[in-house]
């Protein structure tokens, strides 16, 4: 026991002996009276040229170091300096092995960072070029046996015991960095930096309150923010936490037009570096009326993440947030449209996938529903939605007088020419690059669709993409009385993609569709069409010049609205009659029953040679192209008179009339008055005329001939009766009935 005593003793007296050498060190020797050797041993080992104007104290209880007005210089100019530096280090934790730090403050820190044109930065320039080079420091001090400490054994050596450190008061304040590029013109300065922390300990929370102020040049912004949360960390420095997050970012310029936008941040987080296991909870943002809430946990921080958790972004207003952003506003023909949108889901999925489902989006008063994932390593992106109903017409811009003037002019200018208008300089349609990394499988559904003025309905949509080759493989959908469908393929594994177009239609009515889409009623009746396409090409010109492929189409029971293809007829009739029409009320439509044909898709141009209709006492017959490039009708229609057509006396339709064809011609631009593209053709009409007095002539023979036959027969009878008597002459008669038949 005596032993044991004298052994305390002992490392209590050497203890006392320490703290008395340090007490009688610090109370006798003044650092101040080594301020040269400290300014020159910089100098000698580095290119600063340090400045030690203020005082350099020391204490013991607490063991301390202060430093005033500090400043380094680089190339003559300020790179760094300090009005006050104090560190306290508590003297009795030191030899209880549990080190505490009784103050830090750092006040009026000032850096200047600076990059030259070359692109050389200032504090490459610290060290002195043989230092630097070497690594070691100029004076040759490091020995050639001097070895450190790998990392890894640094790592071993720190795990054996948990490190023990306690701070218990931060204050940094004053703070100021400037960072200027003088080869691109950039400047960025970190000002009124301050940190305050209290009762820093591993293993427990301590409170953290941070403030700073960013501006930039370019583009001209400043943010000003102010952060509070209690923060944690544990003594082996793979856990850490933040709780009751707190911060406001009060934000101006350019990039806001010059307006001020506040942001705020909230919530709680916890990391586990060994299980790799992330958690947010009651997570908020908000910016301007924008606010975002979310609940997320994170496992596994590679390219196989597992997400739990949900989203939610409150209904706003994207419209006063683009105000309160200082954006310019959208012009919507609808102004009520894009005040309330929303988003809410569930976020799971497998490793390596993130899955929203019970996906909810709400745009004014559309509601789509669905699910959506993405596939974190490959960008795999898989959606299923269904919206109810949306016009889509009331989210375009809203025509203005002088778009329509323009527009007005543009098709005068185009109607003027026969060839159309080249664009200055035509871009590309589509990213193929993009599209060769598509990895996609998606289907749409909407209850109803307005746009361009159309109303579609049960609309279903199936899209697929990967490695280049996109497929729209259904499109389809209710429209007037009828339903559509097609499918797109577009293989731009090229850089001349390759385009495949498959579309039917049947029964859709092409009065309502046509008013609706174009404000024209010239044609009506249930259309049927079946459209194969094929083209190659990423430009619009190109598209349309390479096109080729076949449209088959038929109208039945419709009819011509805006013209009267009987008045033409019969003014035809009236002149080979060689009378005058009396009927004045024709109407303005023409009923026919089945028109057919097929279009023959050549580029721009569309042939069609096969046009036939049956109308009332006609059958209509036609061939012609389409310039879709310069948007020009070219067609020459027959009206073949097959019975007849009208009351009117002068359109009587006798034996040299009856299968003569009435010459009709539709010529002109049909982007224009669709009405006046039609009229009766009277340079043709000389044709019709040849085939009537044909006709009129072979009439007129075959009377000739009966009147021949007649009075040949009465004589032959006059004769016999003469010669064989009444009797026998009457029984002639009846054979000779059949015999000149």
């Amino acid at each position: 026991m005596k032993a044991l005593r004298y052994l305390i003793l002992a490392i209590i007296g050497i203890i006392v002996l320490v703290a008395a050498a340090i007490a009688i060190a610090i109370a006798v020797i003044d650092p101040n009276d080594y301020k040269p050797q400290i300014e020159k041993a910089v100098e000698d080992n580095t290119n600063l040229d340090l400045i030690l104007d203020g005082d350099i104290g020391w204490s013991f209880i607490p063991l301390g170091l202060e430093l005033n007005n500090v400043e380094a210089k680089l190339d003559d100019q300020s790179f760094v300096s300090l009005q006050q530096l104090i560190a306290q280090l508590d003297f009795w934790s030191l030899i209880s092995m549990s080190p505490r730090v009784n103050t830090f403050v750092l006040d009026g820190l000032d850096a200047n960072l600076s990059v030259d044109k070359q692109g050389n930065g200032n504090w490459t320039r610290i060290m002195k070029e043989d230092a630097a080079a070497t690594g070691t420091p100029s004076d040759g001090s490091a020995q050639a046996g001097d070895t450190a400490p790998t990392p890894a054994a640094a790592a071993e050596e720190g795990a054996a015991e948990p490190l023990n450190f306690n701070v218990e008061n931060v204050q940094i304040s004053n703070a100021r960095v400037h960072y200027d590029d003088q080869a691109t013109g950039q400047s960025v300065t970190l000002d009124n930096f301050a940190v305050n922390a209290r009762d820093i300990t591993l293993g427990q929370a301590f409170p953290l309150d941070l403030s700073f102020r960013v501006e930039t040049n370019q583009p001209r912004f400043a943010v000003d923010a102010a952060i509070s949360a209690e923060l944690g960390a544990n003594e082996a420095l793979n856990e850490f936490a933040i709780a009751n997050l707190d911060g406001t970012f009060d934000m101006n310029g350019e990039p806001f037009g010059d307006k001020s936008v506040q942001a705020t941040l909230g919530g709680s987080a916890e990391v586990n570096l060994e299980n790799e296991v992330a958690t947010v909870s009651g997570f908020t943002a908000s910016l301007a009326d924008l606010k975002l809430r979310t609940d997320l946990s994170v496992t596994g921080f590679g390219d196989q993440p597992q997400l739990q958790g949900k989203l939610d972004i409150a209904a706003f207003s994207l419209k006063e947030l683009l105000e309160a952003l200082g954006q310019a506003p959208i012009d919507t023909a609808d102004p009520e449209v894009l005040t309330r949108m929303a988003l809410a889901t569930d976020i799971a999925g497998p490793a390596g996938t993130v899955a929203l489902n019970g996906l909810k989006i709400t745009l004014d008063d559309t509601t789509f529903q669905g699910d959506a994932r993405y596939g974190i390593s490959n960008g795999a992106i898989g959606l299923n939605l269904q919206g109810d109903k949306i016009n889509a017409d009331r989210y375009l811009p809203l025509a203005s007088e002088e778009d329509a003037a323009a527009q007005g002019s543009a098709g005068d200018s185009q109607s003027a020419s026969s060839s159309p208008a080249t664009p200055a300089e035509e871009t590309d349609l589509l990213p193929l690059d993009t599209l060769r990394a598509l990895i996609m499988d998606i289907n749409l559904g909407l209850g109803e669709l307005i746009v361009s003025n159309l109303t579609i309905n049960e609309i279903q949509s199936k899209i697929t993409a990967n490695d280049g080759l996109l497929k729209v493989n259904q499109f389809s959908g209710k429209l007037y009385d009828g339903s559509f469908g097609a499918n797109v393929t577009l293989d731009a594994r090229s850089d001349n993609p390759s385009w495949v177009i498959g579309s039917k239609v049947n029964s859709v009515q092409t009065l309502p569709l046509l008013q609706d889409l174009a404000e024209m009623d010239m044609l009506s009746g249930g259309a049927n069409l079946d459209l194969d396409v094929k083209t190659t090409g990423n430009r619009i010109s190109a598209l349309r010049n390479n096109a080729n492929g076949l449209v088959s189409f038929n109208l039945a029971e419709g009819q011509f609205t805006r013209m009267n293809l009987t008045r033409m007829a019969c003014q035809g009739i009236a002149l080979a009659n060689q009378e005058s029409l009396t009927t004045s009320d024709w109407g303005t439509s023409t009923p026919f029953n089945d028109m057919r044909g097929t279009l023959k898709i050549d580029g721009n141009t569309l042939n069609n040679t096969d046009l036939v209709a049956s109308l009332a006492g006609m059958a209509l017959e036609g061939d012609g192209t389409v310039d879709m490039a310069a948007s020009q009708l070219d067609y020459e229609l027959g009206l073949r008179i097959v019975g007849e057509i009208h009351r009117d006396p002068a359109c009587r339709v006798t034996e040299y009339v009856k299968n003569a064809v009435i010459p009709v011609e539709c010529r002109g631009n049909f982007t224009e008055d669709p009405a006046g593209l039609c009229s009766f053709d009277g340079s043709r009409f000389r044709d019709t005329l040849k085939d009537m007095a044909a006709n009129a002539a072979k009439a007129k023979a075959k009377e000739e001939v009966d009147e021949a036959k007649q009075k040949a027969e009465e004589k032959v009878k006059e004769k016999l009766e003469e010669k064989l008597g009444e009797e026998a002459g009457s029984k002639v008669k009846d054979a000779l009935k059949g015999l000149f038949k």
